[in-house]
């Protein structure tokens, strides 16, 4: 049996460089990589079903996007293998409307909020008619589920129409309007950021909402805004979750309030800014990808 200390699974053509740092990473510390895509994802199957091959731990950046992949996925599961980011705990921690009990009664702070039932359950919410008159314009419509990088999510509703638009649209889906939160500035810069949780570390990033680019955080940055605060409530959602590994965003008002905008993104984006002018910061990724080794390392 052959025998290799990280499979990493992908599809999307952009995580390519992403893969080759960390089978260089990997490789150069002495450990063992496999790659699973869409040419041996069957091949790969058989071999593990023969119990010719074995991975010790299993990065799944494929089977959310590409169905052929779950049977692997599955038959993964159910052996020895750690799974980066156990399926279960995904399910718990993506679905917005079921974690954010938990954050609310961990005392996390999250902007005003109300959840609706999908449409298929209630066609018309009774509280659609309070929404519109007591939320400030415009608000926050986005699903409790499916909203990967920001998809389907609107951010200027105003009105029922909007709402109803939105739900209709994704009927089997729940939904959180959400008061919009306007970030105070910060040297010129949204105060916006988006942590990454990397194996037990945090990694603070500052992201432009609007633009979707990431800025650098000098030291007069950072002495406008509590770096530690932000790190507490990352590795609380961390706790709530049990990720290994997930992104957040946190916005900071002029009053200085914190909320967190989103509360958990499993599938995080590692372009790297030097090939695209909205990736992640280049030594971030190589962070990330030191923080995973050496949980692998830990835990083997």
């Amino acid at each position: 049996m052959e025998i290799f200390d990280l499979a990493i699974a992908y599809k999307w053509k952009y995580d390519i460089d992403f893969v080759n740092l960390i089978e260089t990473t990997f490789q150069d510390a002495g450990l063992s990589t496999f790659v699973v895509g869409v040419h041996n994802n069957g091949e790969v199957y058989d071999r593990i079903i023969s119990k010719t091959l074995h991975f010790n731990f299993f990065l799944d950046r494929a089977s959310d996007e590409d169905e052929s992949f779950e049977p692997l996925a599955k038959l993964i599961q159910s052996k020895k293998t750690r799974i980066i980011n156990e399926y279960d705990k995904i399910e718990k921690s993506v679905d917005k409307a079921s974690i954010q009990p938990l954050m609310e009664k961990h005392k996390i702070v999250i902007p005003k909020t109300v959840i609706l039932p999908t449409y298929t359950e209630e066609k018309f919410p009774k509280e659609l008619n309070s929404i519109v008159k007591s939320f400030r314009k415009p608000f926050v419509i986005k699903p409790s589920y499916y909203s990967g990088g920001g998809e389907g999510v609107k951010i200027d509703g105003k009105t029922i129409e909007d709402i109803q638009t939105e739900r209709i649209w994704n009927e089997e889906d729940r939904y959180l309007i959400q008061e919009f939160i306007v970030p105070k500035m910060i040297n010129g810069k949204r105060a916006w950021f988006r942590p990454l949780y990397a194996f037990g570390k945090v990694i603070i990033l500052l992201w432009d909402d609007k633009t979707h680019v990431y800025s650098d955080i000098t030291k007069n940055d950072e002495r406008k805004f509590d770096k530690k605060k932000i790190i507490s409530i990352t590795k609380k959602m961390a706790e709530l979750s049990g990720l290994d590994y997930f992104s957040t965003e946190i916005a900071i008002d002029k009053s200085n309030q914190y909320y967190v905008i989103d509360y958990i993104n499993d599938q995080c984006d590692m372009r790297m800014k030097s090939e695209h002018y909205d990736g992640v910061p280049d030594e971030t990724v190589k962070e990330f990808i030191i923080n995973m080794r050496e949980f692998v390392e830990k835990n083997k």
